[in-house]
């Protein structure tokens, strides 16, 4: 529906013309029957990839993939995993039966080794005899596995058989991360989405090496997460959405099956519930959380800031315990978001108190606090992570106050909202998204380096970067799709790639081919006119 298409004008063929294109059509056939090859097939260079590779040595003869290749993997049950991964990406498209088997017999081989790699780290290489990913771990070769893909012809995403070749250039690639944290938040709140939309959204993710999923389970239009000592959040609180809709929200065992398919995918989940303000509706649902015991009506509306926990309250923290515990015994994951933005409805002095008693409870069931930026005009605990969402012309104060609490220990995730929200529309004519940050075009999500955006935050404290997809006007798989690509894959190479490769005139032709892959895989992208589209 909002997806570009290209408009063809039909002009009358003259007699003349018909004569002309039947001679030439003559020509062509003739060559062909004369003994006129047709071009060969060209491998896709090794640093055509996104996110750009750390270090790209190409050279020697392509691999090709075909009905006698077999990948071999460690014996070890996570890189049998990578393996049975990798296979069920290629058969489909190549028709082959690609046997995954224990032992270093494999012409494409994963395994684990000691070495420079880091947690995320891979090698590739490739030549005539077979592809080899090396990785200190399975999160490496899950990695190096995204590369093996992009390499390969964009055909090769399709479900159903597909004509060869299946080449991979020769070569090496040695790569590692910039960052550790490269994540995507999905907003389920103002928007539900069901468990599925959430799988596809992550595979997706997978593929540009993306490794946190970020999921705002809670805000003033749905709570989306069941909680078993406070049952009228989900049942009452997720019962409509932005535009009066039904809502919905996870049972535990679904949200078990999203944090268990997106490790699978080696994606970290980091639950949000989002506090003090952002809460209508929890208030809703329980008349006693409100100072003065009167529950709002639901809201279905998209303003902010008027909604607020009441601070003075005991029971408050009763809650806050509740939800905190439930959730983080069904996180694996390190971290645990409180959210702490757009607080309005609440005094500074009640949002300080707030969150001296709330980032201890994170603490008591064994998370790091993650909140976004406004947590450092309170007391950020140690170890704790600010989410930076301001702009480029934010006040110098407000960024002051986040290097300073950056200098003295508190990490800092980037997502500036007018350069990798993906929710604020690329141009005015945009049929989806906001403008409230300003027009977010591709050029924009990616121009800019995560290393030195903040002024006095130092390297060190950057934790990596975010890509937020608020869901006011989201409302299927589609539309996140739109808003999403292309911006998400330059989001990811910021994350990913070292500062050395990041220019845009190269990027701009890489992120370019992946449209073919992007259509293969059934993805509704963004043809913005700033990308030389194949």
């Amino acid at each position: 529906m909002v997806k570009g298409t290209q408009v063809r004008r039909h002009h009358r063929t003259t007699p003349r013309t018909t004569r002309v294109l039947g001679a030439l059509l003559l020509v062509a056939v003739g060559s062909l029957a004369v003994g006129a090859a047709p071009a060969p097939a060209e491998a896709t260079p090794l640093d055509q990839v996104i996110p750009a590779p750390a270090k790209v040595t190409p050279g020697g003869s392509p691999y090709r993939i075909t009905a006698k290749t077999r990948i071999g993997v460690d014996d070890a049950r996570e890189v049998r995993r990578v393996g049975e991964y990798l296979a069920g990406v290629l058969r489909p498209s190549t028709g082959y039966r690609l046997p995954v088997r224990a032992g270093r017999g494999g012409d494409i081989q994963l395994r684990l080794a000691k070495g420079p790699f880091g947690a995320e780290g891979y090698r590739l290489d490739s030549g005539a005899k077979g592809v080899t990913i090396t990785a200190a771990r399975p999160a490496g070769l899950f990695h190096g596995v995204q590369t093996l893909r992009q390499l390969l012809p964009a055909k090769v995403e399709k479900g159903s058989a597909q004509p060869g070749p299946w080449l991979v250039a020769g070569g090496t690639i040695t790569d590692s991360p910039r960052y550790g944290w490269r994540g995507a938040m999905l907003d389920v709140s103002r928007h539900f989405f069901t468990v599925d939309q959430v799988k596809r959204y992550i595979d997706q993710l997978a593929l540009y090496k993306v490794n946190k999923l970020h999921l705002h389970l809670s805000d003033d239009q749905g709570w989306r997460i069941a909680i078993d000592s406070w049952p009228r959040l989900a049942t009452y609180g997720g019962s409509t959405q932005v535009g009066g809709g039904p809502g919905g929200f996870y049972t535990k065992a679904d949200y078990r099956e999203i944090v268990r398919y997106a490790s699978s995918r080696y994606l970290e989940v980091v639950p949000e519930i989002d506090m003090p303000g952002h809460t209508n509706a929890a208030l809703a649902s329980y008349a006693e959380l409100n100072c003065d015991g009167v529950a709002p009506p639901l809201y279905t509306g998209t303003e902010v800031g008027f909604s607020s926990l009441c601070v003075g309250k005991d029971l408050t923290y009763d809650f806050v315990d509740d939800v905190i515990g439930e959730l983080a015994a069904l996180t694996p994951g390190r971290y645990l978001h409180i959210g702490g933005d757009e607080a309005h409805s609440t005094s500074h002095e009640d949002y300080v108190t707030f969150m001296d008693r709330v980032q201890p409870v994170v603490a008591k069931y064994g998370k790091t606090v993650v909140g976004w930026h406004q947590l450092t005009g309170a007391r950020p605990s140690p170890g704790a992570v600010a989410q930076y969402w301001g702009l480029d012309d934010t006040s110098a104060e407000e960024k002051a106050q986040v290097a300073k609490a950056a200098q003295n220990g508190t990490g800092v995730v980037l997502s500036p909202a007018d350069r990798v929200y993906l929710d604020m529309k690329y141009t005015a004519d945009t049929p989806l998204g906001q403008d409230w940050a300003g027009l977010v075009e591709v050029r924009r999500a990616y121009d800019w380096d995560p290393g030195d955006y903040l002024a006095g935050v130092p390297g060190s404290a950057v934790r990596g970067v975010e890509a937020p997809l608020w869901s006011e006007t989201i409302v299927t798989s589609a539309d996140l799709e739109y808003m999403a690509f292309p911006r998400l894959a330059g989001v990811a190479e910021l994350g990913w790639s070292p500062a050395g490769t990041h220019d845009w005139e190269r990027y701009r032709v890489r992120l370019a081919a992946q449209g073919a892959r992007w259509e293969a895989m059934g993805i509704n992208y963004y043809r913005s006119p700033q990308v030389p589209w194949s």
